[in-house]
């Protein structure tokens, strides 16, 4: 058995949650920042999707959803502005009208979690941290001291090198 990526794991263990809060997968909620851009994904997040309770008539035309989104409260006034552009967006991503009403609950947001890209260490340096521990024997700690090598001289090269003291 070939070792899966996470996402693939995950997906069954969220899907019932997604579920009952109304979305048919994780695409909205993971893809937030995507869909309405990093500025409205920052000051709000995707709580659930209301379906109608009925079902059309057949030939009658189906109603859309509400979807239900968590706002900042300062925010809250300038995201029902831009509420019908929210919609929009949400509605493209799916591919078809699926969302017809925003309704907007206000509370904190909790911050994107960014991740910074993991800065490269120049070959002269890493070079460097492999000469010097070219001398030790066994390959194990060898390997462990050059993970520490590189690490400090990354560490030292996003901080700048504070040895004043």
């Amino acid at each position: 058995m070939s070792a899966k990526p996470l996402a693939e794991l995950i997906d069954d263990c969220i899907a019932p949650a997604l579920a009952a809060q109304g979305f048919a997968g994780r695409a909205i909620v993971s893809l937030w920042p995507e869909i309405v851009g990093e500025r409205l994904a920052a000051r709000s997040r995707p709580l659930k999707i209301d379906w109608p309770r009925r079902r059309p008539a057949p030939g009658e035309a189906s109603e859309p959803a509400t979807m239900v989104v968590r706002v900042e409260s300062a925010f809250a006034l300038e995201m029902q502005q831009l509420g019908p552009i929210l919609v929009e967006r949400v509605n493209t991503h799916l591919g078809w009208r699926a969302v017809g009403k925003l309704v907007l609950k206000q509370g904190p947001v909790a911050p994107l979690v960014t991740q910074k890209p993991v800065p490269k260490l120049d070959s002269e340096t890493a070079a460097r941290v492999e000469a010097q521990v070219a001398g030790v024997a066994d390959e194990g700690l060898r390997e462990a001291l050059a993970r520490l090598g590189r690490a400090v001289a990354l560490r030292t090269k996003t901080q700048g090198d504070d040895t004043a003291s």
